[in-house]
């Protein structure tokens, strides 16, 4: 069985022990529900946005940036093209060559077929570029195609000079028109791109301060949850020390109510009923004396006069149960002296009670608490452990008071280790003194109750017994 130690309760919270009814307070599950829904709303909403930033962000890198810059490398590669397409026709109208035009055919062909595979991959990668200027690249292009043809037909019909007054005339110029608009393509190219970069900037921007607003929104709304979680928890402690406040009071006017009633039921017990009984038996030893001797009567009187002396014992004996009047006049150690024998004869169990230390007084409320915990775990041991053996030790400490009840049966029963009203008494009492009690199950088995009682405590609490009680 785990040790179950007690504290004490907390300090009054109300100015001479007045409890107030308090109004009942609106459960905060509703506000919190509401404050985690709207974190939470917060959360998802905030991912959706930045999903949604990412995406257009991976979009305009993908299908822009890099789209133009694959179609610029393309514009340079018809740059490039075109720049041959220009030294060659230099060389074709150079008098300093000594070829015919047709020997230049080749070459064309070559940079044709190159020209024709950058035109359709740039043509697959000009996102940005209207159908007007696509259409006037391409048309621009194979006009002058068409021109190269009509030069190396003259060539080949034997008019070289018409042919390289067609190149002057006509070729160099289309090739200069092409050259320009691929420059312009580029220049637009790179104003695409700065202008991407920009957009790409300002999403960061834009993200990084919706970053920054996010975080304070959820700060903020973590710090209100946290708030009111503070507020409403401090609430429910005050209300649970309110709660303990009112059980500890309770359990104060219970005992005190207890002690009261068995202390009349005692009195009563003593004063009224044996009274009544040493009458009787008075009476009944001088009606014996007029008897006959040997008489029947006489013998019939000595029966009834045992029994009457019988009934009296057993009711001072109840009497001494319920408050025995040594703890008033002889104090706890002759009341125990007195009790544990009794105890063992009345349960036939043998208990073994030891003391240790410098005994010092022990007086007033704190030996009636002591001597009842001490009758509740003998009652226990007796009613619940079936141990035929018990272990009491009293020790008197420099600065506390202990007492040691152990036995080695079967130890308390579950339910009534947690929900026995004797226990339940057992820590009130020891709580009211300001001491400590623990029940426990020893390695060999068994149980143990251990009450500690600080010395200035027990005493202290002596005195503020007795004003209590005048008050």
């Amino acid at each position: 069985m785990a040790a179950l130690r007690l504290t004490r309760a907390p300090p009054p919270l109300y100015a001479r022990g007045v409890l107030r009814p308090s109004a009942p307070e609106r459960s905060p599950t509703l506000g919190l529900l509401l404050g985690l829904l709207i974190t939470v709303s917060a959360v998802v909403a905030y991912s959706a946005y930045i999903t949604w930033q990412v995406t257009g962000l991976r979009k305009l890198q993908t299908e822009l940036v890099d789209r133009n810059r694959k179609d610029s490398l393309q514009l340079l590669r018809i740059q490039n093209d075109l720049n041959l397409l220009a030294v060659a026709m230099r060389d074709m109208v150079s008098s300093d060559e000594p070829y015919p035009l047709t020997a230049w055919s080749a070459q064309f062909q070559r940079i044709r077929t190159d020209l024709d595979d950058a035109m359709r991959l740039e043509a697959g990668f000009a996102a940005s570029r209207t159908p007007e200027q696509t259409a006037f690249l391409t048309g621009s292009v194979t006009q002058f195609w068409d021109a190269v043809d009509r030069v190396f037909d003259l060539a080949q019909q034997g008019k070289e000079q018409e042919a390289r007054k067609q190149v002057t005339l006509s070729l160099q110029e289309r090739q200069a028109a092409l050259s320009t608009a691929v420059a312009r393509f580029l220049v637009q190219n790179t104003e695409n791109e700065e202008q991407a970069g920009q957009r790409i900037v300002q999403i960061y921007d834009r993200v990084q301060r919706q970053v920054y607003v996010f975080l304070a929104a959820t700060l903020l709304a973590i710090l209100l949850n946290g708030l009111s979680l503070i507020r409403w928890n401090r609430r429910l402690f005050t209300r649970l020390a309110e709660i303990s406040e009112r059980r500890s009071e309770l359990a104060q006017k219970l005992i005190a109510t207890q002690e009261s009633t068995l202390r009349y039921i005692s009195r009563e017990l003593h004063d009224e009923f044996g009274q009544v009984l040493t009458a009787v038996g008075s009476m009944l030893r001088r009606a014996g004396t007029h008897a006959p001797e040997g008489s029947s009567l006489r013998a019939d009187l000595q029966e009834v006069l045992q029994i009457v002396q019988g009934t009296l014992e057993t009711v001072r004996s109840l009497s001494q149960a319920l408050h025995p009047v040594m703890l008033d006049e002889a104090g706890l150690e002759s009341t125990l002296d007195w009790y544990i024998p009794t105890m063992e004869r009345q349960t036939g169990i043998a208990i073994s009670y030891e003391k240790q230390g410098n005994p010092f007084q022990v007086d007033g409320g704190a030996g009636v608490h002591i001597y009842r915990i001490l009758q509740e775990g003998l009652n226990n041991v007796a009613r619940h452990s079936g141990a035929k053996q018990v272990r009491v030790l009293l020790s008197f400490l420099p600065h506390t008071l202990e007492l040691q009840v152990q036995d080695h049966g079967t130890g308390f029963p579950e339910r009534l280790n947690n929900r026995g009203i004797g226990l339940v008494a057992m820590r009130e009492r020891a709580e009211l003194m300001g001491g400590q009690i623990v029940f426990s199950r020893p390695p060999e088995g068994g149980t143990l109750v251990h009450l500690t009682v600080p010395r200035e405590k027990a005493e202290s609490y002596a005195k503020e017994d007795h004003s209590l009680a005048r008050g």
